[in-house]
């Protein structure tokens, strides 16, 4: 058996939504902020995903129920 696992599947899955408009104000906003920080011209589809990735990823109380429920799976 190798040391490494199989990888898990990467294939990307494309999700759409709709925001409020004070949201996406928020979001180019914060795209613009993010660009100046890091000298870099990353566009928004490339920075929400890692957006919702850090907040799931610290949202304690998502993780525990997450833990928990695939516990009892």
């Amino acid at each position: 058996m190798l040391k490494l696992a199989k990888l898990p599947d990467r294939t990307p899955v494309k999700i759409g939504i709709t925001v409020t408009p004070d949201l996406a104000h928020a979001l180019a906003d914060y795209a613009a902020l993010y660009n100046r920080a890091y000298a870099d011209k990353a566009e928004l589809a490339d920075l929400i995903p890692a957006m919702l990735e850090s907040f799931l990823t610290s949202d304690r109380a998502f993780a525990k129920a997450r833990k928990s429920t695939e516990a009892g799976t």
